[in-house]
């Protein structure tokens, strides 16, 4: 097998810097009223300020868009567009069901007939373009590589995506606020792009980004759904897909909404990781003198202290020194938060060559995880 490196990295964020008092001026208001969830949510997540592609409560750039833009700027002169042989991405909020959402971006680059991929899902979509990415570099069948992962998340929680449901609760006498479940993600998510150029060979001049390995599992298998989108979840336990239903109920149930089950995330988000980790420790020989950053994904500061225990007992306590994330500074934004973590330490100038990075990535969705293991060169 071909090494393969991460030679550059970008990202796009859209518009001003929204702070925490400022979101419900852009997302709006659900009946009139202030969202009983929101300072509460807040206060335990920690995000401070994100980016919504929103202006006047108008959207100022599609998902595929931003991803595009995302990837254009990994290329200069020196590393031309035309060089490009693979486009993967991952999103969780493409704009349509079908084309796929690679097939949009590659229609906004510009650039020839390549070769591209769509990963569905949603944190760790990105993470699977990521490693088809590297398995055709590896393979020795593609030497140019491109990897985003974008989000447009603003749409899915404007206030208007809720009015429906809200009148009909009015109309039966009963509370018009938003359950918990959706009106949760609507003060966590928030918009944006990143990306990721990888290449057979490393930047001569500059570091790059060896990948050692790269490991994604389910645990679909054990667990029932936690996030989902387009359906409406069942006593059970098990979902009715919006093809089921008709369209008054897209509206009153705001199926189209991205809800999460909190009960579900919290019992088990970090435990399954945990379990994983664990996996990987064994397998690898993993242990804190081998890990220079960990770069962990999180939806929220909330899950830090649980995330430290259970990296103890599996004898991976990396002092949080070592830690290194960004999401009190730009959100969390889904599948582009792994990019944009690595984009921002990438360009830090921290990194020294021979040092090794640990990124671990988490879906609630049905709860899948990703580690990708880099070396500094």
């Amino acid at each position: 097998m071909q090494p393969v490196y991460i030679t550059r990295l970008s990202k796009f964020l859209p518009n001003d810097v929204v702070t925490n008092d400022e979101m419900e001026s852009f997302l709006g208001l659900v009946n009139g009223k202030p969202s009983r969830a929101r300072s509460l949510v807040l206060r335990n997540n920690g995000i401070k300020q994100r980016y919504y592609a929103l202006k006047d409560g108008i959207k100022t750039h599609s998902n595929a868009g931003m991803a595009a833009l995302a990837v254009k700027a990994l290329f200069d002169e020196e590393q031309t567009l035309e060089s490009l042989e693979l486009l993967a991405t991952g999103t969780t909020s493409p704009e349509q069901i079908l084309p796929s959402h690679s097939s949009m971006v590659h229609g906004m680059l510009g650039v020839g007939n390549i070769e591209i991929m769509a990963a569905t899902g949603s944190c760790c979509s990105s993470m699977a373009a990521l490693k088809y990415a590297y398995m055709a570099i590896a393979c020795g069948t593609k030497k140019v590589a491109a990897v985003s992962g974008s989000e447009l998340f603003s749409a899915f929680m404007k206030s208007s995506q809720f009015q429906p449901e809200a009148d009909t609760w009015q109309n039966i006498d009963s509370n018009p606020y938003l359950a918990f479940e959706k009106d949760f993600l609507r003060w966590m998510l928030s918009d944006g792009a990143s990306a990721a150029l990888l290449q057979d060979k490393p930047n001569n001049n500059s570091i790059s980004l060896k990948i050692e390995w790269i490991e994604i599992t389910s645990f679909a298998n054990e667990l029932e759904t936690c996030m989902y989108a387009g359906a409406v979840k069942n006593e059970d336990g098990t979902l009715e897909g919006w093809k089921d239903m008709d369209s008054k109920e897209w509206n009153e149930q705001s199926v189209f909404s991205i809800k999460q089950d909190t009960r579900l995330l919290g019992e088990n988000i970090i435990k399954k990781g945990g379990e994983f980790m664990e996996t990987l420790v064994k397998k690898y020989n993993l242990s804190p003198e081998v890990v220079n950053y960990y770069l962990p994904h999180m939806s929220s500061e909330f899950f830090k202290k649980e995330m430290e225990t259970h990296m103890a007992r599996v004898g991976l306590a990396i002092p949080s020194s070592e830690w290194f994330y960004n999401l009190t500074r730009v959100g969390n934004v889904g599948s582009a938060s792994p990019f944009l973590m690595l984009e921002e330490l990438f360009h830090s100038g921290r990194l020294k060559k021979g040092e090794k990075l640990l990124v671990m990535v988490p879906e609630s969705a049905r709860f899948t995880y990703a580690y990708i293991y880099l070396t500094v060169v």
